[in-house]
């Protein structure tokens, strides 16, 4: 069984793949190029990621500190993001799903690099809770 923070993350993280889905196929159907439609698409997840990730998976106080880390995290995860998506888009040139695909695969990578961010530098314990 997954831990508490774990599970709660993984419902966050659904919801902002299903957010970031939408924007960029929304905005592809509104002939955005494909590279700014996925950025857009994932900047609109990691808003609802920000909150939703302090406020119920991590339960961590907002302050400026924390918003700042996050942004740095997203920021890095987006250039991340946007550039295996291309890749993926490339190196499956001429396959049908590749669109999918590669939502797929920078999708997964930016979840791993997202958590691992998130616990560890954004919303980590303050100096007092880690004590013994």
């Amino acid at each position: 069984m997954l831990p508490g923070e774990v599970r709660r993350f993984l419902v966050v993280g659904t919801t902002t793949v299903v957010i970031d889905f939408i924007v960029y196929r929304g905005l592809l159907w509104l002939d955005v190029p494909v590279d700014p439609a996925k950025a857009a698409g994932f900047v609109a997840g990691a808003l609802f990621a920000y909150v939703a990730n302090r406020a119920y998976t991590f339960r961590a106080a907002h302050s400026a500190a924390t918003f700042v880390r996050f942004w740095a995290v997203y920021l890095a995860n987006l250039v991340i993001h946007v550039a295996v998506n291309a890749l993926v888009l490339w190196l499956l040139s001429g396959v049908a799903a590749r669109l999918i695909l590669a939502f797929g695969v920078a999708t997964a990578l930016s979840a791993v690099l997202n958590f691992l961010g998130m616990k560890y530098f954004v919303f980590r314990p303050r100096a007092a809770a880690r004590a013994p």
